[in-house]
């Protein structure tokens, strides 16, 4: 069968269609189109080190350097030696997704053909790319102006045969994985390693990353949320369309149609119609209006995002129309130390506001459920401590919370004296998401139980097919068991397209 590639513009990548590149294998190449003014820029970068113009980076050192002139034949040790002084990254290296996100980023930013590269150089990324080589990269190291400096130095490394790299999961040389694919190492000319470093990707790929996570959060959050209410016997009259339409937020629309869906139908909400309860708690009344907020910052963050993975990022940039070269600052990564930061407060909240509801589950004086969801109290913990776990990581995510594109600590000698932080808040936002993933597995899986409470009474459209969906994978719990076994089950069980996917299909799709 014929390999279906996707093709590289530079304008042309959004956060689904970049997760799915770099998951599914999928191999890319350039747009023909692309290569015309990526030849252009080369050239002039071309003539000027032929007329020893003062050009940043091309014929000066770097950063402090900036006025140290570097002749002709020193051009290409200079770009090496660049790599080489930049790779100064500690820490865990950063995942595979996110390693490949980087170099998938890089490639399009370079296609705009702003950056002064040979064809030539992109050619060789994208064939790393498609080999499936993946760059080994520490996750420490940028200050998030300048661009991602290390980071992007030490996916560079891979390119020039130097450090090392991962092929098929093992860690090994970059020069020998190359080689077992017939590549060659890289010799980089003027401007070429510059235009390797000067970059954001590496906070765009752990965004990039988040966002799509966090869309698909936002919906379980709404469907979680549903099934506590459900178990709580709480009321859908707070998700009123005629509600909303009186504040109309597209978040609070979004999330208040999703329950309305979730929960149409439902047997558990006719059985109490009378039961005197005027409203609810506000972790179950408020759904709407939280979960709704966080829909509309992830919105926010996207567009954002996807902006910026389409853009020029280096520096000088150079315009071959009209034959300039513009010293600037598109590296530094304010955009996105900002979105990264804000990202992280909203989908904090999800967690926030899905502990309380979990807790509310558990309190049997609270839920009218036995204590803890199990029936032998006592001698039986339950799920008592599962609200421990969610407990701490929502406390753990207040602290990941902390802003760090408020900071800035000069670097360079002060040559570069305000610098974003946007790695720093870019790892701390895929933090934060990792543990609400978790969070809103503990209150998938006390929901359910609390759901087993009330049967034979069915749910709604949406939390019924949600219900019986995770007991084909996981029972009733009847005795103390291994309570981390059951969350870890859990995540398996609703982070499956497939959970999304049959909810949708009995209730309609989710916003």
């Amino acid at each position: 069968m014929q390999t279906k590639f996707f093709t590289i513009n530079g304008s042309n990548l959004t956060v689904e269609n970049s997760i799915l590149i770099v998951t599914s294998g999928q191999k890319i190449r350039l747009q023909r189109s692309a290569e015309k003014n990526i030849k252009a820029s080369a050239e002039m970068v071309k003539s000027w080190i032929a007329n020893n113009e003062v050009i940043y980076g091309v014929t000066t050192g770097f950063g402090e350097f900036k006025d140290v002139r570097i002749s002709q034949k020193d051009s290409k040790i200079l770009q090496r030696n660049l790599i080489l002084s930049h790779s100064a990254g500690v820490g865990k290296f950063v995942p595979d997704v996110i390693a490949r996100l980087m170099l998938l980023f890089r490639i399009n930013s370079l296609a705009k053909g702003f950056s002064g590269v040979r064809p030539e150089l992109i050619q060789r990324l994208i064939s790393i790319f498609n080999s499936g080589i993946i760059p080994l990269i520490p996750s420490k190291g940028s200050v998030g102006s300048s661009g991602d400096l290390s980071p992007l130095s030490h996916l560079a490394l891979l390119l020039i045969g130097e450090g090392f790299c991962k092929l098929n999961g093992n860690i090994i040389k970059s020069s020998i994985a190359l080689k077992s694919k017939k590549l060659q190492p890289f010799e980089l000319s003027a401007k070429e390693g510059l235009a390797m470093i000067n970059g954001t990707q590496m906070m765009s790929a752990y965004i990039c990353k988040s966002i799509f996570d966090a869309e698909y959060i936002s919906k379980l959050a709404d469907i979680s949320g549903s099934m506590s209410l459900e178990a709580l016997r709480g009321t859908d009259k707070a998700f009123s369309e005629k509600l909303q339409s009186v504040r109309p937020h597209p978040g609070q629309k979004k999330s208040a149609a999703n329950l309305r869906k979730l929960l149409k139908g439902s047997e558990i909400m006719r059985s109490h119609r009378d039961c005197g309860k005027v409203q609810d708690a506000y972790s179950l009344r408020c759904m709407p209006q939280v979960h709704g907020a966080v829909k509309d910052t992830i919105s926010h963050c996207k567009k954002v995002l996807e902006t910026e993975i389409n853009s020029a990022t280096d520096n000088p940039l150079l315009f071959p129309e009209s034959g300039e070269h513009i010293e600037g600052g598109n590296f530094h990564g304010e955009p996105l130390a900002f979105i990264a930061d804000f990202l992280a407060i909203a989908v904090s909240e999800l967690g926030n506001i899905s502990e309380r509801r979990t807790a509310r589950l558990l309190d049997g004086s609270l839920s009218g459920l036995p204590r803890f969801l199990t029936s032998k109290g006592g001698l039986n913990s339950g799920l008592m401590i599962a609200q421990y776990t969610a407990a701490s990581l929502v406390s753990e995510n207040k602290v990941l919370c902390h802003p760090a594109s408020v900071d800035s600590i000069p670097t360079s000698a002060n040559q570069e004296d305000h610098n974003s932080m946007g790695s720093v808040s870019s790892i701390k936002c895929f933090d934060v998401i990792n543990n609400v993933k978790n969070i809103i597995s503990i209150e998938f899986l006390c929901a359910a139980q609390g759901m087993d409470f009330l049967r034979p009474l069915k749910s709604g459209a949406g939390t019924e097919k949600a219900y019986s969906y995770i007991r084909k994978f996981s029972k009733h719990i009847k005795e103390d068991t291994v309570t981390s076994e059951q969350i870890l089950n859990f995540s398996g069980i609703i982070y499956n397209s497939d959970f999304l996917s049959e909810v949708e299909n009995n209730c309609g799709k989710l916003f």
